[in-house]
Formats: structure tokens, sequence, C-alpha cells
């Protein structure tokens, strides 16, 4: 445990009093619902495609990317190579689409075309994938500055939890996107700097590093094998499309922003932006795994010394010091690689700089969290209480319930955050939740958008299918195993795969099964 020297908390303290200020500036202009949704559409291309790049950029990336590339390979990079061809189906379909509805909800139309069950369903898992990405962003940042400041994990996220909630309900959309404009530069920056830092006191220099690497095959895509059981280069490639083809078109952090775009080219262009900003931004943090790998591979006292604090972390606070010893031991890189990053900072970063980096995974963490409570206090709004509740809502009490939704839901990721304190990796389990909670929504957005014919049954009984098909594979492992042969063959990153083509194809088979059965009738 080390605490900070003042100069870095000051550094950090006025990073937070300055996204507070923000908030306070962009509040006097923040008087209407729609400024608060849309900042009435008239924010820059390049401001939104910084902002949405900002958004995938968040803590998930600058803590829990280095940590699986230190455990593993660059197998999880191949995610990245994803995003173009979800780019481009986006922004030829997507984008034009929802500009062409108008409606600030990315899920209004869905009830225009199967009913209020769609819309909905969409709704709740959209809701359920923010609080998995709110809370592991939390606890992400939660667990780097414990390390940094002594400061417990729960302490952490209430004092952050509250300078986001802040700005977020004074500032509305446009102090979530510009903020985040200025975030996604830190957090490049910051990846930078660090990188500079750990080749600046590696033994060797970068050769050195490249060495380790390629020895101990860490800039591997994976496997080429056409096995979907393992996590391959397919795997990722297919759930990395998949997941990404799902926030540009299902996501409301997204979808929102497409409004927030003066016109429908100012749209596509942000699309682009996020897409060649953030693959080579998500390299540099891949680069930082490996970097890290090869310091502690040639600094072997400081791993002993990591292992040591998480085997004592997850034995009972009864357990001797030969039981931390023997767990210690058997601890794999895998096992202990979002611990690095923070031990790194802590004990070799300089004084200033610490604090400079610490901001920028506070900026991280911050304009995901910011994004995630707009869109979900958004939908919810519109969605679920004007839809439901209350319908006549008058602008004003529009406006309050957007700041109230607001606040509860950044309060409920916090909680989720501390929820999730103990769990092995921070990638993982964001990647293994956002699958199963988008729920196969995007097959049913498919389904509504190419086939013409399909009509409420058709999709309900569709999405019944699917929904049936996500629970299986999300919990067969529980399965016992005399009846092992029930269990899923694929891996768990395949879960939206497959439960958006389930809805998708399902969707089309009954759909032109109707159609037949009705022809032949009429015959």
């Amino acid at each position: 445990m080390k605490n900070l020297p003042i100069l870095d908390i000051s550094i950090i303290l006025l990073y937070l009093l300055a996204m507070v200020l923000v908030g306070v500036y962009f509040a006097r202009k923040n008087k209407s619902a729609e400024q608060f949704t849309k900042a009435s559409g008239k924010i820059p291309g390049w401001a939104i495609g910084l902002s949405i790049y900002a958004t995938f950029l968040s803590s998930n990336t600058f803590l829990g990317v280095p940590g699986k590339a230190f455990g593993g390979n660059w197998n999880a990079f191949v995610f990245s190579i994803s995003m173009p061809f979800a780019a481009w189906i986006a922004s030829k379909y997507f984008v034009p689409f929802y500009r062409s509805v108008g409606g600030i909800s990315a899920y209004s139309h869905l009830e225009h075309r199967f009913g209020p069950w769609a819309r909905t369903y969409a709704v709740i898992c959209f809701l359920l994938t923010q609080l998995a990405r709110m809370g592991s962003i939390f606890f992400g940042i939660a667990l780097s500055l414990q390390a940094l400041t002594g400061y417990s994990m729960s302490t952490v996220m209430i004092v952050m939890g509250i300078s986001i909630i802040i700005y977020t309900v004074m500032g509305g959309m446009e102090a979530v996107i510009w903020t985040e404009v200025v975030q996604g530069v830190i957090k490049t920056l910051g990846a930078l700097l660090i990188i500079y830092l750990i080749v600046d006191d590696m033994p060797g220099g970068i050769s050195k590093i490249i060495d380790i690497g390629t020895t101990d095959n860490k800039f591997s895509l994976g496997s080429f094998s056409p096995n979907l059981t393992e996590s391959t280069f397919w795997v990722v490639l297919f759930y990395g499309f998949f997941i990404n083809l799902n926030n540009f078109g299902m996501d409301q952090n997204y979808v929102q922003r497409y409004h927030t775009a003066s016109t429908e080219k100012e749209a596509t262009k942000s699309v682009w932006l996020c897409v060649w900003l953030y693959v080579p931004a998500s390299l540099l943090f891949f680069i930082i795994g490996v970097c890290l790998y090869a310091y502690y591979q040639v600094h072997p006292e400081f791993t002993d010394f990591i292992k040591s604090q998480v085997a004592a972390e997850r034995l009972p606070s009864s357990a001797t010091q030969a039981q931390i010893s023997e767990m210690a031991a058997s601890l794999k890189p895998a096992d202990y690689g979002d611990k690095v990053m923070p031990h790194f900072m802590v004990n070799k970063i300089p004084v200033g700089l610490v604090g400079l980096i610490v901001s920028a995974i506070l900026s991280a963490a911050m304009s995901t969290i910011s994004s995630g409570m707009n869109a979900s206090a958004t939908v919810f709004t519109v969605d679920i209480f004007k839809r439901y509740f209350k319908p006549d809502l008058t602008d004003k009490q529009n406006l309050r319930t957007l700041h109230i939704t607001t606040v509860i839901f950044g309060l409920m990721g916090m909680g989720t955050g501390l929820a999730m304190i103990g769990v092995k990796s921070l990638l993982d389990i964001w990647w293994e939740l956002s699958g199963i909670f988008a729920g196969g929504m995007l097959g049913l957005f498919l389904l509504g958008m190419i086939s013409r014919k399909a009509k409420n049954t058709e999709a309900f009984t569709a999405t019944l299918i699917g929904i049936a098909v996500i629970l299986w594979m999300t919990f067969s492992n529980f399965i016992p195993e005399q009846y092992e042969f029930l269990r899923s063959p694929f891996h768990k990153n395949m879960i939206i795969v497959v439960g958006t083509l389930t809805i998708f194809l399902a969707g089309i088979i009954i759909t032109k099964l109707k159609g037949n059965k009705q022809a032949a009738i009429e015959a």
C-alpha cells in the first residue's frame, strides 16, 4: 500500500473539480429535455466521433486490456480488427435509418414494427448491459485507485460517482460530449506516457521487450483453427463483429449521438472517426501489456510481491504465510494481470506524473459512465415512464424525470461495481456479461429491417427461442456431468453471435413457413 503525494492528489482533485465545473458551465444552456438528450442537434461530427471513441476507450480498455495481454496474448485485439466491418454496415444502413425515424430512442421503432413487447424487451436488454458496463468500469477504477491511494474501493466509487453524477445531471449530453473530447485526448496521451516510462526503465529497452514477447508468444492473435469452443481468432472476430454491430446499431449511447449531429453526413463521419482512432489506440494498450510482461519477467521480485498480494486477498484472513506462499506459487499471469498496471504506477512512475495518469484513467471511466447514465435515463424516460405511466409529460416534467433517473442509474452502476469485487479478469467479465445481456436484440432489429413480411407473432416466437438458447448457453455449465452432452459446445463469447442469429434466422424461417401455409390454404 502506498499513499499518493500531495501533488498527485491535487492534480486528481483539480481534474474532478474541472469536470464538475464543465457541468456547471453547460447547466445554463440545459433548460429543455431536447437539449439534455440531443444537445439540440448542433454538435460537429469530429466532436461526436471523439466522444464515441472516448466511450469505447473505457477503463475496461485502460486496465483490462493490458491485464489481458499480460496474462495471455493479443487474441483480444481481434475485437478491434472487427470494428471497420461493423462500422461499414452502421454508416451505410443504421445511421441513415435512425436519422430518418427521428425519435431520440433507439427502440421506439421496434414498437411500430412488432408491438410494445419488442420495445420493452430491447430496453431491458440495454439497461442490463449498461449496468454491467458501468459496474465493470467502477470496479476497474476502484481496483486501480485502491492500490494507489490506500482508500477502500467503496470510497473511491462514491467520490468518483458523485462527481460524475453532478456534471452529467447538470450538463446533459452536450457536457458529456465535450468532456469526452478532452478525455479522449487525455487517455491517449496517458497510454503513450506509460509505454515511454516502461521502456525507459527496461533493461535492454524495446529490443528486449520484443525478444521476450516473441519467445513467449505474446504477439499471437490466437489460433486460426475453425474451433468455436475456445477463444480462437475466429471466435473473437465473430464476437467483436456482432457486439460492435450491436453497439453501432442498438446501443442508445451511440444512436443518441447520431441525433446530436447537424447532418447525416456528420453523423456518418463520427462513426468512422471513432474506428480510425480506436483501432490504433487499443493496440497501444496491448503493447503496454506486453511491455509490462517483459518488465516483470526481468524483475521477478515484483512478480512475487503481486502474487503474494493476490493470494492473500483470495484466501481467508486466517490463512498462514505458508498457505499464502503455496497459493502464490500456483498463480499464473492470467490470475494477476489486472494487478500489474496499478503496481507499476505505484512503484515506478514519478511524482506528479502519477496524478496525470490517474486522471487519464479517471477520464476513461468517467466518459463511459456518464454516457451510460445519460443514455439509460433517456431510454427509461422515453420508453418506459412516458410510454406506460405518464404519456402527457410536460417538457419541465420530462427534464426533471431525466435528472432523477440519471442519478438513480449512477447509483445502480456503483452498486453493480461493488458486486463485482473479486472477479478474476475485468475484460473477461465485461465481455461475458455484455454478450449475455445484449439478449440477441440485434437479431430482432435485423429481422425488422430485412424481413418486411415478419410480423408480431413471428418476431415474438423467434425472440422466445433466442432467449431459450441464450439461457442454455449461459447456464449449461451447471448441467450435471452425467448429462454433459446437453452442455453448450461453444465458447462463452459466442453467446451474442448465436443468440442474434437464432432470433434472426428463426424469425425468417417461421415467417417463410407461415407464408407457405397461407399460400397452400389459398390455393
